[in-house]
């Protein structure tokens, strides 16, 4: 199975479509040229499947984001901060599908994005000047309620569909803040015929599961009768007709999962 990609073009420096990195070129805080080659090589990805211990936290943990989301076209060295230090290396795959992350804050020079790492809500700096970034813009949000079993689909700011759904039960429950979906997956016998699309977050009661690194992700069920309980071990269990309106969103689009 295929995947979609959000639409977009390689840029020079994502200036124009940012509009707040005006000033990137000129930028005080650009670390010497070369600085990113050296570290890079020695720096854990930023992956599903790695901590990024000194990555910082989100700070607008339940905010819509810009709706703006980029992918690497080469690995991109990820920064604590503007022109700090490395904390890590944002691949250009994830899980076999590109790599796009959302952005959710910009200075001149850097955009600030999250990452599918551990911690949850791990975020991280990277160069915007560069020309080494595809950019573009998903006019869909996607809400969870945990505590309503509810799922909700927005674009440009109109619902498109809303779902009963199962999440995760009060031992392992899915857990709350802002992620982005990360990869689209084939259906397959472990996930009963259905896609998956996992998420940037993880459980925070199970260090693995199913012999993955215990991400959360949306995906189908096949017993009806789970929709609106809380019994799965973190992820969001979706009806069908939810599932086909998922897979047509943009890899990289905000999910907020609140109470």
């Amino acid at each position: 199975m295929g995947h979609r990609a959000p639409t977009g073009t390689p840029h020079r420096g994502i200036l124009v479509m940012l509009a707040l990195l005006v000033l990137a070129a000129g930028s005080c805080a650009s670390p010497a040229k070369g600085t990113d080659n050296t570290r890079k090589e020695a720096l854990p990805e930023a992956t599903t499947y790695t901590t990024v211990r000194d990555a910082p936290r989100d700070p607008d943990p339940f905010g819509e984001g810009t709706g703006v989301v980029v992918h690497p076209t080469v690995p991109q060295t990820v920064h604590a901060r503007p022109g700090g230090h490395a904390v890590a290396k944002l691949p250009t795959r994830q899980l076999g599908t590109p790599t796009w992350v959302p952005v959710v804050e910009t200075v001149p020079g850097w955009i600030r994005v999250l990452l599918p790492s551990r911690p949850n809500r791990a975020t991280g700096w990277i160069r915007g000047d560069t020309g080494e970034l595809r950019v573009a813009r998903t006019p869909y949000l996607i809400k969870v309620e945990t505590r309503a079993r509810r799922l909700t689909v927005l674009k440009a700011g109109r619902v498109t569909g809303r779902w009963t759904v199962a999440v995760g039960a009060p031992k392992t429950p899915t857990p709350h803040g802002r992620t982005f979906l990360l990869a689209l997956l084939a259906p397959s016998e472990d996930t009963h015929g259905s896609p998956v699309l996992p998420t940037g977050t993880h459980s925070a009661t199970l260090d693995t599961f199913g012999g993955g690194p215990g991400t959360v992700a949306f995906h189908g069920w096949p017993d009806a009768s789970v929709f609106g309980k809380a019994v799965s071990h973190g992820c969001v269990r979706v009806p069908d007709s939810a599932m086909r309106v998922l897979t047509r969103i943009p890899l990289g689009t905000v999910v907020i999962i609140t109470r």
